[in-house]
């Protein structure tokens, strides 16, 4: 009797090995279709050589499914680095339209955005207050209908005049794009409901 449950468990044993050995040739194995490693999705203006730096904006309040719906149509999405493109792109748009630069703002915006912009800007540089920081970014909104991508932030920011200013922003991108920049399609002083 004891030799047939010693054999037994041998016959289990081996079974058992050749099930984990299957397993450890199988998923540790490289077949060439794993996908490339994650990259950030950055706005225009973002620098690709410098590394990311911790960004510190508070955490979306109401990006909810949008965001997710975003990450999972696009896998190289990362919202603290699109945050911290979508800052820069305010610092370069707010000083280009200051500058009445369209060089700079023209890839920047939609074409009802720098229409807008073009209109405003039609007697040249602007003599209004300046940006000297912004004080808080934050995503506000965020949805994804079929290929398209829309995230709303609003900017707290400082001017040269010493009042502080809200803006909210809408930036938008086709996720199937190689491109990974966003462009601005809307402006707004206040926060959607």
């Amino acid at each position: 009797m004891p030799d047939t449950q010693v054999l037994g468990i041998l016959v289990l044993a081996m079974i058992a090995g050749v099930i984990l050995f299957r397993l450890y040739t199988v998923l540790g194995r490289r077949t060439g279709h794993e996908p490339p490693p994650p990259q950030s999705g950055r706005l225009p203006g973002s620098d690709a050589a410098t590394p990311p730096k911790p960004v510190i904006e508070a955490v979306p309040q109401s990006g909810g499914q949008g965001l997710v719906d975003i990450q999972l149509a696009d896998r190289n999405f990362d919202t603290g680095n699109f945050l911290k493109g979508a800052r820069t792109a305010y610092e370069q748009i707010l000083d280009a339209f200051h500058k009445a630069d369209r060089t700079i703002l023209r890839p920047l915006l939609s074409d009802e955005v720098f229409a807008a912009f073009d209109r405003a800007m039609a007697d040249g540089p602007q003599n209004g207050p300046v940006l000297t920081a912004i004080k808080d970014a934050r995503i506000v909104g965020s949805s994804l209908t079929g290929d398209l991508a829309e995230i709303t932030v609003a900017f707290t920011s400082s001017f040269s005049d010493g009042k502080d200013v809200t803006d909210v922003w809408t930036f938008a991108r086709r996720v199937t794009d190689e491109n990974p920049n966003w462009t601005l399609t809307a402006t707004s002083g206040d926060l959607p409901e």
